[in-house]
């Protein structure tokens, strides 16, 4: 099954994340099919690219809780 789910990067109290599509069996950091987009909670910046998010839904993907947040 595929998630569409965040995954975390940058330094300690400083986080990055990365809007992915990716198995749901693999590990957080591990690889990943797509990056559809990115949010930085710091500066309050998010781009997400809803074509492809679009894409993967109608694949048959499922958003994480996270992730259907930042969409709203």
């Amino acid at each position: 099954m595929i998630k569409i789910r965040l995954s975390r990067g940058g330094v300690r109290k400083n986080p990055f994340y990365r809007i992915v599509a990716t198995d749901k069996r693999v590990k957080n950091k591990g690889k990943f099919l797509e990056l559809i987009g990115y949010w930085f909670p710091a500066k309050n910046v998010k781009k997400i690219e809803m074509e492809k998010l679009n894409k993967w839904v109608s694949c048959g993907a499922k958003l994480s809780a996270a992730v259907a947040k930042l969409i709203k």
